[in-house]
């Protein structure tokens, strides 16, 4: 038997567990809004990263919605649907009460036992304490997912641990952030500096804004396609802006980075590209100008299936419009191993068109220059998240998960110690439950901090279960945007059970790790106030307004003919890197012709559905009723040829003889016939995930195939086969 069982918290339903009407739903039931006694609070959100500022609206104490703040340049004053659907994450009945402590029996089993807050923080500040006089303080490590995160990042740096890593770097926009850093000197920000509101031609390659409800950008979005911008969608599938695009390329999968070289041929051979921003901003043109060379599009075509007059027609139509053009850099940019340079080419194509720094292309962000409270400085950590990367993926400016997990395993691991906070491992890094397991074995202490009973909880020591966003202070809210801004979330209700917020948990652990110094507040409030009153705002204020919107310091656009120096060792947007050059990799993106699916086996192609992000919302009761599962997108010719028909189920199966839990097809016209396409974030294994155990798909259990990016780690998702099982009757 494996030192440490994975635990299912099955046995910890308590009372609840018996079945009822309301079971469906998982809310309480509440009166409608009559006329008690009505209140709001601001918050915003935690449904997504887009962290809409809103209002929790309450009558008589009791939650009633959430709406959007009006001043809010995330949400405009709308919340998605995911962002009304946030009370259900208050009121789910699965969400976790108790600190959990791991306990094994004198037979051998091991089984979590509820535990009170003292027990459990004081068993975990002497294991973290036993590591630190065994190994080193920074012998410990966190991986993470989510705002409040930064709590426990504070913990830990202030004990001396520098080895943290979030999926969001690995799994999603990394290499995004990577390439265009290495172009421009700088990344995209979060939400991303797109000017969609004032585009005139917009270029969406495998991005799904309206079905992923990135709120803001779906409205900039809806209000371009208003004023009848030029929308061009590359997709193996017909999803939802291809569907309002005036032109949709149903790209062969893995080729789109064939595709762009072929666009910036076509802006360069017919001169259409931005000549007097190339010459004053850029380096490397000629270089580039050589390299795209052989990339006609009539090459191009036989490689993607994009037909030449097409791939013309496009580009001419993006140079016709630029420099109010945006090749939108997108989000979850994990794909083929080559992920870096694919966006380094959406970078390159914006620069020839010249649409960085310029309105309807990518604005400049400011955020407001806010005073961090004043602490001591963090003692200097002996190892760090690159001591887990060693000689692998230099321009990996953060942790990347699976190395991190990988330094967790074996008598020797870098790490013994781990804190994983509201991000769920089995399902969020592709093909890692062996790794995980692995490393889980061999750790002196795993903690968990989430709010739901997701499947990382059954590998944990301890379980500490935070409360929602809707019940705690956080960091005030100061991204990036159009104008600078600050948000406020606040709890609108007192934690529920025995949940807590997260900074009240990282403090109680710093007390005990004698760290006072870092802590000296009594409510987290304290240090939203002060820092408040350093730019002309108070705590008391916010709690009324939500949003405070500042004066911008600095124009939003590049003005006509101004000089600018790039944050790159040239001083220029980049065109040809001498930083990949002298790092042995390609100095400009070179397309690397991707595997083709075995005889019977189909594309395996993921994404979201506008109700969830990902699993995280799956169990949400509200959000549920709208989509209780995912489908599987199968082409009319294949589902004739194998027999299927809409609305069966089948099951999936990769070449390594994985096999997916069932899920329900849908046959449409809308995808290649090499390609199969599932919503993403389903097929839970957690029993106490009452709503979504068992239901769907999980489409990460079948990505065995992972191609990672060389120069940042990226974990390459799309170069996983599916072949189709039919369910017997």
């Amino acid at each position: 038997m494996k030192r440490r069982e994975f635990i299912k918290l099955s046995g910890l339903l308590g009372a609840g567990s018996v079945a009822s009407p309301l079971l469906l739903s998982g809310c309480t039931e509440h009166p409608l809004p009559g006329s008690g006694t009505l209140a709001e609070t601001p918050t915003f959100c935690d449904m997504c990263f887009w962290k809409c500022a809103g209002f929790v609206h309450r009558e008589n104490d009791r939650p009633w919605k959430i709406t959007g703040n009006d001043q809010d340049l995330h949400s405009q004053g709308r919340m998605c649907t995911r962002g009304t659907g946030g009370l259900g994450s208050y009121e789910d009945r699965d969400r976790l009460r108790k600190p959990l402590l791991r306990v094994t029996a004198k037979d051998g089993s091991q089984s979590f036992r509820e535990v009170s807050w003292e027990e459990a923080l004081d068993f975990i500040g002497k294991r973290m304490q036993s590591i630190a006089d065994r190994y080193g303080a920074d012998r410990f490590a966190m991986i993470n997912h989510g705002y409040g995160a930064r709590h426990f990042k504070h913990l830990l740096r202030a004990w001396g641990s520098d080895s943290h890593a979030e999926p969001a770097f690995a799994q999603c926009r990394g290499p995004r952030d990577t390439g265009f850093k290495l172009t421009f000197g700088e990344g995209l920000g979060s939400p991303e500096r797109t000017d969609m509101e004032h585009s005139r031609c917009i270029v969406l390659i495998g991005s799904h804004i309206g079905e992923n409800l990135h709120n803001g950008q779906v409205q900039t979005l809806s209000e371009a396609l208003r004023r009848d911008v030029t929308l061009i969608t590359v997709d193996p599938r017909f999803s939802v802006p291809a569907g309002k695009s005036r032109y949709w390329l149903p790209i062969k999968p893995g080729t789109d980075l064939a595709l762009l070289l072929a666009w910036m041929h076509v802006l360069i051979d017919e001169e259409l590209y931005d000549q007097d921003y190339v010459e004053r901003y850029t380096t490397g043109f000629e270089q580039l100008k050589a390299h795209v060379a052989r990339y006609a599009p009539e090459w191009v075509w036989l490689e993607t299936g994009i037909e030449p007059h097409l791939i013309r027609e496009t580009a001419r139509a993006m140079a016709a419009a630029a420099p109010a053009t945006l090749v939108h850099p997108g989000r979850h940019t994990v794909w083929y191993g080559d992920d870096t340079q694919r966006s380094r080419a959406i970078a390159i194509l914006n620069a020839l068109l010249g649409s960085w720094g310029r309105k309807g292309g990518l604005y400049i962000q400011e955020r407001v220059r806010l005073p961090r409270y004043p602490l001591p400085p963090y003692p200097e950590a002996k190892i760090s998240f690159r001591d887990a990367h060693g000689d692998r993926w230099p321009f990996a400016g953060q942790g990347v998960t699976n190395a991190i997990l990988e330094a967790c395993i074996g008598e020797d691991a870098l790490y013994k110690g781990l804190l994983v906070y509201g991000t769920n491992l089995p399902m969020t890094i592709p093909g890692i439950r062996p790794q995980l397991r692995a490393a889980m074995d061999s750790l002196d202490l795993v903690v968990v901090v989430d709010t739901m009973p997701m499947e990382i909880t059954g590998y944990a020591d301890v379980v500490l279960p935070e409360c929602t966003y809707l019940e705690r202070y956080d960091d005030l809210r100061n991204s990036g945007e159009r104008e600078p801004s600050l948000a406020l979330r606040m709890p609108a209700f007192e934690p529920r059970h025995q949940s807590r917020p997260g900074w009240w948990i990282a403090r109680e652990l710093g007390h005990r790790l004698g760290l006072q110094k870092y802590f000296p507040w009594k409510d987290y409030s304290e240090v939203l106030d002060w820092q408040l009153k350093q730019v002309g705002s108070s705590l008391k204020e916010m709690q009324q307004i939500g949003v405070k919107v500042f004066p911008r310091t600095r124009p939003r656009y590049f003005a006509e003919g101004q000089e600018v120096r790039f944050r790159t060792p040239s001083g220029k947007i980049e065109l040809y890197s001498q930083q990949l050059k002298d790092r042995g990799f390609d100095p400009m993106p070179e397309y690397t012709r991707p595997a083709s699916p075995p005889e019977g086996y189909y594309h395996l192609n993921y994404g979201r559905m506008p109700a969830h992000t990902f699993g995280k919302t799956t169990n949400n009761p509200l959000l549920f009723q709208l989509a209780p599962e995912n489908t599987l997108w199968v082409n009319p010719l294949v589902a004739g040829e194998l027999g299927i028909r809409s609305g069966e189920y089948v099951r999936l199966a990769n070449p390594d003889g994985v096999l997916s839990n069932r899920i329900r097809v849908r046959v449409t016209e809308r995808i290649r016939p090499d390609s199969v396409f599932m919503a993403h974030g389903f097929g839970h294994r957690s029993r106490r995930l009452r709503l979504t155990e068992g239901v769907g798909a999980d489409d990460s259990d079948l990505m065995s195939n992972v191609l990672v990016d060389p120069i940042m780690g990226g974990t390459g998702m799309r170069g996983n086969f599916v072949t189709i099982i039919r369910e017997r009757v």
